[in-house]
């Protein structure tokens, strides 16, 4: 190698380091955030359960059934730090999102470096749809889960593995959602075109189900259907998308 292309290898290295680091201190500053407010934080996560509790019989979620236990010393200490991890990254993802694309433009065309603002606003607003949607869904995936328990089973639940199931399931959808994200990127930049996607949409179809599954904390039924159903339609979104704006390059070049 050149001492030129050894100096580019090292300048790239360089920009993915300051990158990394300012996305870390920016989920740092959301992490101290949300454990400031944690009482607050985990009230909020815990009001689905509360509803659950208050819309069903005595006999499904006994009186004070609806607190939340910890069942070791450390349980609350690391509960905390996970909620405050989970919540830095979620405040933090503009940040995150902005560093990646500017990561990333160097390698782009001209005309596809306008698309960074597109680019951000819609992936913060895609996954927090898909946060949202996990957070009414939790009622719905305990409903189920518990159901299933049995009628001799009195369902208490720790406060780590409550607060892990919904912060997975808000992850897990804020992903997903973010499918037309990568779909749109895909055809703006050639790899695949909109023809493409529709032609495949069975495959598509059977992919998209196959990854809920995989990405769907609670594996309940109800939350995989829940997940895929948007994801299908953002998909077809997404190709839309993709048809709109190559329709819109060829009578440009035309």
């Amino acid at each position: 190698m050149t001492d030129e292309a050894t100096m580019t290898l090292t300048e790239h290295l360089a920009e993915l380091r300051i990158r990394i680091i300012r996305a870390a201190l920016a989920v740092a500053i959301g992490m101290i955030a949300i454990i400031i407010f944690y009482d607050q934080v985990l009230d909020f996560l815990r009001q689905p359960y509360v509803d659950l509790c208050l819309s069903k019989q005595e006999e499904f979620c006994p009186p004070d059934d609806e607190l939340l236990n910890a069942l070791t010393a450390t349980e609350g200490f690391s509960t905390r730090m996970r909620v405050g991890m989970y919540g830095g990254i979620i405040v933090a993802l503009p940040v995150i999102l902005w560093q990646i694309w500017r990561f990333v433009v160097p390698a782009l065309e001209a005309k596809e470096k306008k698309y960074a603002i597109p680019f951000v606003l819609s992936s913060v607003l895609l996954f927090g749809a898909g946060a949202v949607m996990a957070y009414y869904a939790v009622g719905r995936a305990l409903d189920f889960l518990i159901g299933w328990s049995g009628n001799d089973v009195n369902a208490v639940f720790s406060v780590s593995s409550y607060v892990g199931l919904v912060g997975l399931m808000m992850f897990a959808f804020g992903i997903g959602f973010l499918l037309p994200v990568l779909v749109v990127f895909l055809q703006l930049v050639g790899v695949v075109t909109p023809r493409q996607l529709l032609g495949a949409w069975r495959y598509a179809i059977v992919g998209i189900f196959c990854l809920a599954a995989v990405i769907t904390p609670s594996g309940d039924p109800p939350t995989l259907l829940l997940l895929a159903g948007p994801m299908i339609g953002l998909y077809f979104l997404a190709a839309g998308i993709g048809w709109i704006v190559g329709r819109g390059r060829r009578r440009a070049q035309a």
